[in-house]
Order: C-alpha cells, then structure tokens, then sequence
C-alpha cells in the first residue's frame, strides 16, 4: 500500500545481534532518503546500540536489556511501551520474527504495521500483529540487507544502489583514539587486520593456520594487527595464535578496543581478514577489501555487501554439516578443511593493487 502523505515519525524493531543490525541500516537510510523530514527511530538490543550511536539517518534509539528477568523485565518494557507511544509513529517495521516486536508493532503503528510473511509463523496469530505482510525470499536465494530491504515493498520503495549501502559511522573521538592505539603498538603505515574470532566457535578457523597466515603476511613486509573482541574464550583465541607468531611486524589490539575503536581501526587498514561475524559486516560497511572465511553459514545471505571480498567457503575443500543443523553453542570448529595457501593467495591479491585503482 504505497504512501499518500510523509509520515513523521517511523519505528523500526530489529531485536538481532550486532552484525544484524549493521545489515538492516540502509532500511533507515532508504526511509531517510524518501521522508528526509521523517523522525526514524529504531528499538534494538541494549548491547548493540553503539553500531547505531552515530548513524545519521536515526533520530532516537531505543533499547531492551536481555538481562533483566521477572517483574524488573516487566516494569521496564511497559515504560519503554509508554515512551514509544508518546512518539505516536505512522509506521512502525518489524524487521525479525519475535513476537514481543509484533506486539509493539501492533501497539504502536497507527498507519501502517509492517513485519514479514514468515512460513514459519502462517499457522499462528503472526498475522493479526501487522496491517502488511512483505515478502521472505527462499532459504540462502538473497543477500540479507536485501531481504530487510524487502520490508519497504508495502510503501511501494524500491531501493537505489547507493541507499542499499550499510551505514557505519566513525566519531572523530574513537578515530582519534584508534590511530593513538595504533601508534602506541608501533603501526604508522599500511596494516592488515586479523579478526580471527566470532561470538561462535563453530565459524572459526584453526589458531595454527591464523597464525601462519600472519607470519607469510609479515615476512612479505606487511603490518598485521591481531584484534577480539574481550570475552575470555576470543582472548584465549588471540592469545594462542599470537604464541605461535615470532614477528615483531604483528601486533595485538585484542581486548582492547570498544565495539566503535575496533570499527575505526577496521577504517584505518588496508584489509580485512577474517570469519562470518560482525567485524566483517563492519569492514564491508566501510568499503575495506576483505578476505571472509565461511564454514557452514548461508553464503548467499551473509556475505561481505557491496564491498571488494573474496570468500573462502569451507564447502570447498571436504564436507561441510548444513547450516541448520548447527548446533550453534557448540565447540567444533568447521573451518578445518580449510588450507592456508588460497587464503593467503586471496590475501595477496586483494593487496596487489592500491585502493586508487580498486575494481
């Protein structure tokens, strides 16, 4: 049902983690760029509200702590409720498929409810929560920014290229900060980043093989800076592959940046290397070449967008178990099958040509 009048103010619910939300940025960005005097705002998790702290697109950003239980659950989300209808949205898009952001969206739009026809939820009430229903593309057939972007249909957008670009915003401040950090540890040129780790163990890759990966980068003259995120199990990760390096060319960041500074440093380098996660999805945003190592992950969903990338996908070199069957709390990793040499391979062309020159 396309639009007669600009709304004035637009809630979008994405209740995902991190690299999601970065993926569903160009839904406020196509939004801004149709209604630029529209209010967007967007209801995320607590823990992801720095990806979106800077984005110019988003006038509020709302938030849910998952950590609340019991009556302190209950109490904050009915004064989240009453802060969101004070806003009094004309449309309100629920871009995942929980039920607590169907309800919102029922509560809260007083045009146009918009979620998408999941398969999954057409013998439940799901229905009655939304006034549209936009389309779900089939399993692994489309890029997840362009499913999300899919949502519009019922407005009657379609998206330009340049709207369908992620947004990640850098502030002066943690670039500032990134580029200290860097020179504390005795980066002043180009430099490589190595995220070898993900908040799943089942998307990483072999510790011995990062770490030779970082050593042939090194010996070719190339700075590299190792980077994780602080939880203990990414730290042991870093701390492991940095045992087995003897290069005084590769450094650590690792535990030491906020989710932004890790972002700006990402900003600051060369090239990306690193699993299907989140810094990966940050590294597109900002246009870095990318070398992305993928094991059993829908490809077609979760790829690098719409930067320079080559993906090694483990399905490549033995068996790889079906994505949805993972268990994703597991410990296995299914990368194994992966070799070193088309890595580096990838690695080295991405670097054979300056960013002036990049196709």
């Amino acid at each position: 049902m396309p639009q007669t009048e600009a709304p004035n103010r637009i809630l979008l619910i994405k209740l995902r983690h991190h690299g999601d939300i970065l993926l569903a940025t160009p839904v406020a960005r196509t939004l801004k760029s149709r209604y630029p005097e529209c209010e967007i705002d967007m209801l995320v998790y607590q823990e992801t509200v720095p990806l979106l702290q800077d984005n110019p697109d988003l006038s509020l950003i709302w938030s849910i702590d998952r950590k609340l239980r019991g009556w302190r659950k209950l109490a904050t989300q009915l004064r989240l409720l009453a802060s969101l209808r004070r806003r009094r949205y004309q449309i309100v898009i629920h871009l995942s498929d929980q039920t607590q952001g169907a309800l919102f969206a029922k509560l809260l739009a007083s045009r146009h409810a918009i979620g998408f026809d999941y398969p999954k939820r057409r013998d439940s009430p799901w229905r009655r929560f939304f006034t549209e229903l936009a389309p779900i593309a089939p399993s692994d057939s489309l890029h997840t920014v362009s499913q999300n972007l899919l949502a519009l249909t019922p407005l009657g957008i379609t998206p330009t290229a340049d709207e369908q670009r992620c947004v990640m915003p850098i502030n002066d401040t943690d670039r500032q900060t990134a580029r200290k950090m860097l020179r504390d540890v005795g980066i002043t040129g180009d430099f490589i980043v190595i995220h070898p780790s993900s908040r799943w163990f089942f998307k990483c890759w072999e510790d011995d093989r990062f770490a030779k990966l970082a050593e042939a980068l090194a010996e070719r003259g190339w700075s590299v800076v190792i980077t994780a995120a602080p939880s203990p199990a990414e730290m042991q990760m870093a701390t492991s592959i940095l045992s087995q390096t003897r290069s005084d060319r590769i450094r650590s960041l690792a535990g030491k940046l906020s989710l932004n500074q890790l972002a700006a440093v990402i900003g600051e380098s060369r090239l990306f290397i690193g699993v299907d996660s989140a810094p990966m999805h940050m590294a597109a945003a900002l246009d870095i070449d990318t070398v992305a190592l993928f094991g059993p992950s829908k490809v077609n969903e979760w790829h690098p967008w719409m930067t320079r990338h080559r993906l090694i996908h483990a399905a490549s070199y033995g068996e790889l178990i079906d994505a949805d069957t993972v268990d994703t709390s597991t410990g296995q990793r299914y990368l194994t099958h992966i070799p070193l040499e088309p890595v580096l391979a990838a690695a080295q062309e991405l670097l054979s040509t300056t960013r002036k020159d990049r196709s």
